[in-house]
């Protein structure tokens, strides 16, 4: 690591630590999702009127219930219907990931430019969780989905310090060193103060961990795969990556070939998965 990425690294770190600069917190509309989620006695008639207040999200889940995604026949209009559609578990999770989108814009374009591709990098990856999930695994694709929508939240806290200092801001090299860097422990740290599930508040940090070991699959594994396949053929170091050292795909007891023949059927699913999320 250059001393120039060290440095930063000290300075963002520190930053955090004196509350110069503050972790993100959720949307508002999030919060309250989570709220009705923890609530046992809560009921879709809840939830239906918190994600009601906000129009583009009531909007989009209407449209995550219409998708292929959910193999349905009938198109609905109505979010109470999406909401039954859907499903309690499934609705808290999905809308606390896309409420999630307000969060990845900003006032500079070069800051801006950068959130928007993150988190439009990260609606891909969670589409295709959602299906490798679904395919390979008795976890909840429900979780893999926002496992997905979450796993670069560290370069929330990475660009709000770059937007104060313009100098690296301009350094696209250094920044994307340190984003390479921070990004997979500030996420970790995010989600365990956002209160995340345990199983998913290590996916920022350990998805990046190509060599891992771990007993079973996880929904770290899941993203590991999916970031691969969002990136495939796209000539990027990760587009270039021998999978056959990637140990999550043999957790998830897939072929490491992407181009196979299983890859290739699961393809339109994955496509729709995305389309549903963007």
């Amino acid at each position: 690591m250059s001393h120039v990425v060290e440095r930063v690294r000290e300075e963002i770190v520190n930053a955090i630590k004196t509350d110069q600069l503050v972790l993100p917190t959720l949307p508002e509309v999030a919060l309250r999702v989570r709220e009705v989620a923890d609530d046992p006695e809560a009921d879709l008639d809840q939830l239906a009127k918190v994600i009601g207040n906000d129009a583009a999200l009531s909007a989009r889940l209407v449209r995550v219930a219409n998708s292929p995604l959910l193999r349905a026949n009938r198109h609905i209009d109505d979010l109470k219907t999406a909401l039954m559609r859907l499903g309690m578990e499934y609705t808290c999770n999905l809308a606390t990931g896309l409420a999630m989108e307000q969060m990845f814009q900003a006032t500079s374009d070069l800051v801006d430019s950068r959130l928007r591709d993150v988190w439009m990098r990260s609606s891909e990856v969670a589409g295709i969780s959602h299906v490798l999930c679904r395919h390979y695994t008795r976890l909840r694709p429900d979780q893999a989905t926002l496992a997905g929508l979450v796993h670069k939240i560290g370069v929330l806290p990475i660009l709000t310090y770059a937007e104060d200092h313009p100098s690296l801001l301009i350094d696209s090299l250094t920044l994307d060193q340190v984003i390479e860097e921070l990004q997979g422990p500030l996420g970790d740290m995010i989600l365990k103060a956002w209160e995340f599930p345990q199983e998913l508040i290590h996916v920022p940090s350990q998805h990046l961990e190509f060599s891992r070991k771990a007993p079973t699959a996880d929904y770290a594994d899941i993203v590991t795969v999916a970031l691969l396949q969002s990136h495939m053929g796209d000539g990027s170091t990760l587009g270039e990556m021998d999978y056959q050292e990637v140990t999550a795909f043999e957790r998830l007891g897939m072929d490491p070939d992407m181009q196979s023949a299983d890859a290739e059927e699961l393809s339109d699913e994955m496509a729709a998965a995305m389309m549903a999320l963007q």
